[in-house]
């Protein structure tokens, strides 16, 4: 059940459950970009899911401040917000276990990331990847200082891991950076965030299996949505990228298309690697993406379900990020306070 907790200027939210809870607090971000995929779902979300019901204190943020890096029509981002909403909720993260909110909705983020700002150089920025992917230069101001954003994000709630992807890993060095940089300045206030790592295959396109799958693809068969249909599924897979030989193996290296199937169908079926070659024995690769599509249509069709009745409440959705807002803010105001105290501000 759940229960709350004061001391002094901080208070929590924890579970009593029978399993003792790892002490630290766990935070992380995903960028509202519509219902997520299924590289998404196997990546982060089911990782997210894990960790809620492991550490004593979580924070999952709808990063939307992040999104407008980019050129975004406001009606689109509102929807695409709520959407997300839901299917973190359908995916299984539980308000209740973990702090769910809105970024932009807490105005600490943007304070504590412009007095970062003012301690990250310049040169320090130009070579983390989110800037050097950019050609010529090309690029906002946002898109620059996007990663002292980041660091705000996890530095504001003192928080001590943030799950990564390989990819993630030098933003969160500069949070370890800046963490160090103002304890030396101002005396120490934060902990060094340690990476958790996934240790779950990334789940490649289904139609160029050397890239990831990715939502902006503009192949529509590459991307299995949580909302696709069980016949869109099933197109999707049938039509997946594999190679001339009929028999089942996992050979990344030189089996890519074939070897992200059977990773797909070892996460969604909850099996091994091995387990998942096992049961393809005797099968070609045409009667083993029969096998694929039913597990993965067995373990989204509950979450389309309940993205579907989620959608349809949006006023409930409104809610709960509201209730998130609320409670990170009881956490984050006197982390900034303290913050601006150090600085000098009051």
């Amino acid at each position: 059940f759940l229960l709350f907790a004061k001391k002094g200027a901080q208070s929590c939210w924890y579970l009593q459950t029978k399993e003792p809870l790892l002490l630290g607090r766990v935070f992380s971000g995903i960028q509202p970009t519509g219902v997520p995929h299924l590289g998404n779902y196997l990546g982060a979300l089911g990782n997210w899911v894990s960790l809620q019901n492991q550490y004593s204190s979580v924070l999952y943020s709808i990063v939307d401040l992040h999104s407008i890096t980019q050129p975004q029509d406001p009606k689109l981002l509102r929807t695409n917000i709520l959407d997300m909403v839901a299917s973190l909720l359908a995916c299984g993260i539980d308000p209740r276990r973990a702090v769910l909110f809105q970024q932009s909705q807490v105005s600490e983020h943007a304070e504590l990331s412009w007095i970062l700002g003012c301690l990250t150089s310049m040169p320090r920025l130009r070579h983390l990847p989110q800037w050097k992917s950019k050609q010529k230069n090309e690029g906002s101001v946002g898109l620059y200082t996007y990663p002292v954003l980041q660091a705000a994000d996890i530095l504001l709630y003192k928080s001590t891991h943030v799950p990564v992807g390989e990819d993630q890993v030098q933003h969160l060095e500069l949070a370890q950076d800046l963490a160090r940089i103002f304890n030396h300045r101002f005396g120490d206030l934060f902990p060094e965030p340690r990476a958790l790592l996934s240790s779950t295959r990334k789940i490649k396109s289904l139609r160029e299996p050397s890239a990831k799958m990715s939502k902006s693809d503009p192949q529509t068969m590459a991307t299995v949505f949580l909302t696709d249909s069980p016949d869109d599924v099933a197109l999707k897979i049938r039509r997946s990228v594999t190679d001339f030989t009929s028999e089942v193996t996992f050979d990344p290296e030189n089996r890519p298309g074939v070897s992200n199937l059977v990773s797909i169908h070892a996460a969604m079926a909850t099996i091994s690697v091995e387990e998942a070659v096992s049961q393809a024995t005797g099968l070609d690769t045409g009667a083993y993406k029969q096998l694929v599509t039913e597990a993965v249509v067995q373990r989204l069709t509950p979450i389309r379900l309940q993205v579907e009745r989620l959608r349809s409440d949006p006023a409930h959705l409104e809610h709960v990020l509201a209730q998130g807002a609320s409670r990170a803010r009881e956490l984050a105001a006197p982390v900034l306070e303290e913050v601006k105290q150090r600085v000098g501000f009051c």
